[in-house]
């Protein structure tokens, strides 16, 4: 026998395997009640797996912006007015430079961060950065000013001027 014919042989032999098992699992899931129990009972499991990892990642995810945030204050902020310019404008740079290679989303929002702490007015700063920021770095960056209860934002509520707060309709 040639090759070819022996390779078009197995590959039928596995194809029919196939389609067999297929109609026989279709057919006992279809007819045998206690196996559709047991496909629901594990399709449970499997979902509660699925969910208690994800709220374990967002446990992990939280604490290691927690523990970024605590380390940027430990580092400390400049005080002198030309040092804030330099570090706002270095971590600035930095920020947009993580996002723009779409490298670690933390390490991006942690410069904005620290960018934030030392700008004047952190309120206008946030609206800039509603608008260039991409939207998973403003999320985590929200995180962290939420963690930061020192930093200064007045009324800030993350909304873009609501006509209600201002009389005006």
């Amino acid at each position: 026998m040639k090759t070819s014919t022996v390779a078009i042989v197995s590959a039928g032999t596995i194809i029919t395997g196939i389609l067999a098992y297929a109609v026989y699992f279709d057919h006992k899931r279809q007819t045998d009640p206690e196996f559709r129990r047991s496909l629901k009972r594990n399709n449970r499991r499997l979902a509660r797996a699925v969910k208690e990892e994800a709220e374990a990642q967002g446990a992990q995810h939280r604490e290691n912006i927690k523990m970024a945030v605590q380390q940027a204050k430990d580092e400390g902020f400049p005080t002198d007015l030309e040092e804030k310019e330099a570090y706002f404008m270095g971590q600035v740079a930095k920020g947009e430079g993580l996002c723009a290679e779409g490298a670690d989303k933390l390490e991006a929002a942690l410069a904005f961060y620290k960018a934030l702490k030392v700008y004047p007015q952190p309120k206008d700063l946030i609206s800039i950065y509603d608008k260039t920021v991409p939207k998973e770095v403003l999320e985590i960056l929200a995180e962290m000013v939420a963690q930061d209860q020192t930093l200064k934002l007045g009324t800030f509520t993350g909304e873009s001027g609501s006509a209600d707060h201002h009389g005006v309709e």
